[in-house]
């Protein structure tokens, strides 16, 4: 699942984006409305949590603009603006959840997965194609009865492989799904973590077939 963050404070913004990292999301973060407008446009986020008061406009603005595209991704607010006004003003304008700064960490993640288990989200339902089966809540993947050992990296392969079985899903997308604009991506690393994932799955007895349609992308069957 991929995240993005719009916050002016540089230290807050990467606490945020390190903890959210640790619980096994890509993150990514701007500084600014325009850059966050552009880097909201290029790709597609599961969540975004946005501040309020940005040096180069306000985050209402961003936030405005980007349902009057039809960009329905759920938005968490975090903001020093407390005020009832402010809270019903956001919610107005297209917002989820409204969180006030300062904030527990824990609530913000908490509020987070509230928003993808929504009906329609990314979370609160398990994955299951044949023996194999992915609690995409607690991040548990199994075969049978046996719990597999994966990676964030393998887990979230898995996840994305699930959510799109009997489709083809590209090289490309797999990549989007593992790292953030921020992380430096090897040539091969989407490969070595299907290949990894495979293993482990024949190792468990499962029979889920991952294939590889070169040119295309990758195959869950």
């Amino acid at each position: 699942m991929r995240l993005l963050i719009i916050e002016d404070n540089q230290r807050l913004c990467q606490a945020v984006a390190e903890s959210l990292r640790a619980q096994g999301f890509a993150v990514d973060t701007a500084a600014s409305a325009t850059e966050g407008l552009r880097i909201w446009r290029a790709a597609d986020y599961d969540a975004a949590v946005l501040d309020l008061m940005l040096p180069d406009g306000t985050g209402l603005g961003a936030l405005k603009e980007m349902r009057d595209r039809g960009n329905m991704t759920p938005v968490l607010i975090l903001t020093a603006l407390g005020a009832i006004e402010d809270r019903v003003r956001g919610l107005d304008c297209g917002a989820d959840d409204y969180l006030v700064k300062p904030f527990a960490m824990q609530e913000l993640i908490a509020r987070l997965r509230a928003l993808l288990r929504r009906p329609g989200a990314a979370l609160g339902r398990t994955l299951t194609l044949g023996s194999v089966k992915l609690d995409t809540s607690a991040r548990i993947a199994t075969v049978g009865e046996t719990q597999l050992d994966l990676t964030r990296s393998e887990l979230i392969v898995l996840e994305a492989l699930l959510r799109n079985q009997g489709r083809v899903i590209s090289k490309e997308r797999l990549a989007e799904c593992l790292y953030d604009f921020e992380q430096e991506r090897s040539a091969n690393s989407v490969e070595t973590q299907v290949h990894r994932l495979r293993k482990k799955l024949a190792a468990a007895g499962a029979d889920v077939s991952l294939r590889t349609l070169r040119g295309l992308g990758y195959l869950a069957s």
